[in-house]
């Protein structure tokens, strides 16, 4: 499996969208989590957007996970940035591929 670090990209016209669905947004995210897919994530403290470490085989199973995020099905990511992401040293490290 692949670690793959996925920014999520807010604007403030989706605030309200995002506010709405929250719950249903961190339960799919806990569901991932329990998985073992989800490894972490968590919004910026300034709101502009969120981080999510996941577990994948490949992109496009990469694609698929975060196309069943809530926030995706009510647009309320205006942008996602995801690199494969190599954890070397620390607690994700034993994830490393």
């Amino acid at each position: 499996m692949t670690v793959f670090a996925v920014e999520y990209v807010y604007d403030a016209e989706s605030a309200e969208v995002r506010d709405a669905n929250r719950p249903a947004h961190r339960a799919w995210l806990a569901s991932l989590a329990e998985q073992g897919t989800l490894l972490a994530s968590g919004p910026y403290t300034d709101g502009a957007g969120a981080l999510l470490l996941l577990e994948a085989a490949d992109e496009s199973e990469l694609n698929a996970t975060l196309k069943e995020d809530p926030f995706a099905a009510v647009r309320g990511i205006a942008g996602i940035r995801t690199s494969e992401w190599n954890p070397i040293i620390g607690m994700l490290a034993a994830h490393a591929s």
